[in-house]
């Protein structure tokens, strides 16, 4: 009676956990769609409209050229979340890679991988960001290279340690008995893995660039100020705060704020499905 309970409290609990991953999954579907399909009539510019509050018909008020908020915040999100899942999706293929052969091959090409890490890691990142863009020529193309250039570390040092766990298993070393190479080996036993840590690593990833995108857009070295974007609508903001206009950067603050936390409850709540031991922790 009690095992059955504790099964069925299980099932109940790794359910509500899937729902709640789906919501946020869903939330930001709707949001990237319905950016990337927006019309720009709906966040154009229009001057007799300027510095509205927000009301009924412009439900997060109009900027200082008359632009809605509220569409223009939508639009800003979605660029970001393209930004964010390429640079991540890129980064994370990088770490996968690296981290497979660090731990695989060892010896220097171990050495030399980990000094790269340690030397990204060092850097101070927002510096590197802005360098990494400026030099890529900044606008959509500098910032998504730099995100993804500069966020594989972590995940690189994640599955390397996980390979090095089933490196010395016992199905593993059979493999290289039966005259299969280390890519064969990386590829059939390695590779599935760390699959499961490396997709969590990946989603986690996602604030991590969002965050870092909108950080370099706001200094200036990131997306162009003419594309709607949160770095830029937050950076105009900074002009007109002082002057009582806060729905300005309330608004799209609170968007980007959203977004970073519903990409970490996916994180979160995948790792919970995959290894239901690390909710009781």
């Amino acid at each position: 009676m009690y095992k059955s309970g504790m099964s069925a409290l299980r099932v109940n609990r790794r359910m509500l956990v899937a729902a709640v991953m789906v919501l946020a999954f869903v939330y930001l579907l709707v949001i990237f769609l319905w950016g990337a399909f927006m019309d720009p009539f709906q966040y154009a510019v229009q001057y007799e409209n300027k510095f509205l509050p927000p009301r009924k018909d412009h439900l997060f008020g109009t900027d200082f050229m008359g632009r809605d908020m509220f569409y223009r915040c939508i639009k800003g999100l979605s660029n970001s979340l393209v930004i964010g899942v390429l640079a991540s999706a890129v980064s994370s293929v990088l770490a996968l890679i690296l981290g497979i052969a660090s731990a695989t091959f060892g010896g220097r090409v171990d050495k030399l991988i980990n000094w790269c890490v340690d030397l990204c890691m060092g850097l101070p990142h927002l510096v590197l960001l802005i360098l990494i863009s400026f030099m890529m020529g900044r606008g959509t193309k500098g910032v998504t290279i730099a995100v993804a250039l500069t966020h594989w570390p972590s995940l690189t040092r994640m599955v390397r340690a996980e390979v090095m766990q089933v490196r010395s298993s016992q199905y593993v070393q059979a493999a290289y008995r039966m005259g299969k190479s280390r890519f064969q080996v990386a590829l059939t036993h390695m590779v599935p893995h760390v699959l499961p840590a490396y997709l969590t690593g990946l989603v986690l990833l996602f604030p991590h660039a969002i965050m870092h995108e909108a950080s370099v857009t706001f200094l200036g070295f990131g997306l162009p100020a003419e594309m709607p974007a949160i770095g830029v609508i937050l950076s105009e903001a900074m002009n007109h705060i002082a002057t009582g206009k806060w729905w300005l950067a309330v608004f799209p603050g609170m968007m980007l704020l959203i977004a970073v936390v519903l990409f970490d409850v996916i994180g979160d709540h995948l790792k919970k499905l995959w290894n239901p031991e690390s909710g009781n922790e």
